[in-house]
């Protein structure tokens, strides 16, 4: 993979980009760098980056390993940014912690920065189709699933109510307008749900109720 530095006037969320061709790794620089919220820096500096954009033709035995290293060994929020992603390999990707996917058609800088944003706030960023198959291939699972007598039921119904949401597409504001909470209560609902059942981000919460059939 290469990687670029870019500096900016006014750094804020610092960020690697990696790519497997300069082609890619320069157009995605180009749109970055258009933004002053972002610093583009070299991976392995001295401080590493908060955020790390992944660009990807597509899903293989390869990329799954890769993404798992960067978010639990070197702790970065992952964009992913991509051709297409394969059937098999959807939930994989979202367990991995990837918060942020983006089709590659779809990278606009406009897009791709708001999900830099997105990762960097921990949220998820997923395009609506992509939701769509996830949903129906986790309804798939449950479908075939073994029954798993003596499963704790894992979420408060405020939970639920929450990451109900956050599958929907909302953000911490609509949520909270939604249900007539305070920005600051749904926060601390996902982050508690988040580190109870050890999961790394919205993205992987959705997945988590998907699977255990609370959504």
């Amino acid at each position: 993979m290469h990687t670029t530095e870019v500096q900016t006037t006014e750094p804020q969320i610092p960020v690697v980009v990696r790519a497997p061709d300069p082609i890619s790794l320069a157009g995605v620089t180009s749109q970055l760098n258009q933004h002053r919220g972002v610093r583009l820096t070299e991976s392995g500096g001295g401080r590493p980056a908060a955020v790390t954009v992944v660009v990807a033709a597509a899903t293989d035995e390869s990329l799954i390993p890769e993404l798992r290293r960067l978010v639990r060994i070197d702790r970065a929020r992952v964009v992913l940014i991509a051709d297409r992603i394969r059937e098999a390999e959807l939930l994989a990707v979202i367990e991995c912690g990837v918060g942020a996917i983006l089709w590659r058609r779809q990278a606009t800088p406009h897009r791709l920065y708001q999900a830099v944003q997105a990762a960097y706030r921990g949220e998820g960023d997923l395009p609506a189709d992509l939701l769509a198959r996830l949903l129906h291939q986790v309804g798939q699972l449950q479908r075939t699933a073994d029954d798993r007598p003596g499963t704790p039921a894992g979420l408060a119904p405020r939970e639920i109510d929450v990451i109900r949401l956050v599958a929907e597409g909302l953000d911490t504001a609509e949520i909270a307008a939604k249900l007539s909470y305070s920005e600051r209560t749904v926060k601390n609902v996902l982050h508690g749900m988040t580190t109870r059942l050890h999961l790394r981000n919205r993205a992987h919460a959705v997945a988590y109720a998907l699977r255990e059939g609370h959504i």
